[in-house]
This record gives C-alpha cells, structure tokens and sequence, in this order.
C-alpha cells in the first residue's frame, strides 16, 4: 500500500489536530509491557502517529526505532522529541521498512497495526524480534455502555443519510472487548504465550473537542469535503442540542502481548 494513494496517508494531513486530539493509553498497560523487557529494550514502533503512544515507551528507558509512513507525522514526532537521543524515526511503511532482523526486544504498535498489510502483520515482526521476543499491540476499542447517553445510538441514522460508516464498532463490552489481533495470533504457528489485557478508558469531549476528533478519522478525511462538513456539522449539532454539549465515548484500551516462537 506505498504510494500517493495510500490510504493510510489520509492521516498525514491533519498533524497538529492529530496530535492536540487524539487520545493517549493507560500507564497500566505500559507497565505490564515493560514487566517482560529487559532494561532499556530495543522497542520498535509502528505507525507512532505524533507520538501518544511513543512518551511511554521512552519514558520508561527504551530505545525506540519508530516507523511512521506520513512524512508530516514523521517530522511532527521528530520536533516533538527533539531533545532525546532515545528515538529514531524512519519514514517508510513497516511493510518495507529497511531495519535490521532479529534485533528488536520487541515490535509495537498503538492503534494503527488494523493498517498493515494482512500477510505481514505476524511475518515481518517474527522476523524483526530477537528470539521470544514480544509483538505488543495496544488498541482502543468502542464499547457498549450507558456511559454515551444514546449518543452513538442516535446519529446512526446520521451516518445512514450519508452513507458513512462509523470509525468505532459498539458491539462489544468492557468485559468482552477482544481486539482482532488476538485471534490472528490465536491461528498462527509463529507466535506464543498470547494474553490480552484491557483497562476502561472512557473519553469526553465538548462538541468542539468531538468535531476534531471526527476531523481525524481515516473515513472523515476521505469524503469530499462539502458532505463530510455536513456530516461533522450535524454530528456536533446533536451534542449542543440534545446532548448539553458533550459526550463521552466509552473505550476500552487492551494490550495484546504474544511471543515469538521459534
């Protein structure tokens, strides 16, 4: 998926709302990554975004290789960790990223792996981790709770009259929430010891704060601008009108650890 027309560039056009915007991830499961490292690992990072997920890994003394294909992003998390030695940032897809084999402690990533290409998403980290080694992947996941009010609920129809999907899936629960990450590593030989992790990690926003949040969606970015106005305009509109001006989206943030096999 290189090239202009890579989907997964939609996201490089919105740097700074990405990074004012988009959410972090619970010192909790950083922690429990961290447990089964050595000190100062060699962690590589996939699809950092501007870094939300990148702090963590630094802050708790990694040396972190992150792989960022937007090259706005990828200037966007140089600038931002400019005065630490600990980060380095390659501009490339993970798919053809050119690092070396057999040398990371672990390949991580924070809701972007759903990106990368199917046939590569157990292969290439089985080739890039040292021997047991970790494939570590955070997700966020939308859940079903009263905690939205109806929100959700309500703009489906919305999102019908559109024709636009929404980004985030309410079909499962706090208790439930199994990223699909979990079963792919279930059904492959390459990778062992497979645990999931899940903290809540319910989020609230002002009209305001949802309508740049909507702004940074991969299926926002790609409509044409005047329907894609109309729809962020009216999803926002039913917060202001129905809602007292802010929701809450209710998360679950889980932490899908596996080792490699041999």
């Amino acid at each position: 998926m290189d090239g202009v027309n890579d989907i997964r560039l939609t996201f490089d056009q919105v740097p700074d709302l990405y990074e004012r915007i988009r959410p972090g991830y619970p010192d909790e499961l950083f922690d429990l990554l961290f447990e089964g490292l050595a000190p100062k690992p060699a962690i590589l990072e996939v699809g950092p975004g501007t870094g939300q997920a990148t702090a963590g890994l630094i802050a708790r003394g990694a040396e972190v290789t992150a792989i960022e294909l937007g090259p706005r992003l990828a200037a966007a998390l140089e600038d931002k960790f400019r005065q630490t030695t600990a980060l380095r940032v390659v501009n490339a897809s993970f798919e053809t990223a050119e690092v070396p084999t057999s040398h990371f402690d672990a390949v991580f990533s924070a809701t972007a792996y759903h990106w990368i290409e199917p046939s590569q998403r157990l292969k290439r980290p089985h080739q890039l981790l040292k021997p047991a080694g970790v494939l570590a992947i955070m997700d966020l996941i939308q859940v079903e709770s009263a905690s939205d009010r109806g929100y959700f609920d309500r703009v489906q129809v919305i999102y019908n009259a559109f024709g636009a999907s929404r980004d985030e899936s309410s079909a499962q629960t706090y208790e439930t929430a199994v990223p699909s990450i979990a079963e792919e590593l279930r059904g492959s030989s390459l990778f062992v010891d497979i645990e999931v992790h899940r903290v809540p990690w319910d989020q609230t926003y002002t009209s305001a704060e949802y309508r740049d949040l909507l702004l940074t969606y991969s299926g926002t970015q790609m409509m044409p601008l005047q329907p894609r106005n109309e729809l962020v305009t009216q999803l926002v509109s039913v917060i202001d009108n129905e809602f007292d001006g802010q929701i809450t989206r209710p998360l679950v943030a889980t932490l899908t650890l596996a080792r490699a096999g041999s």
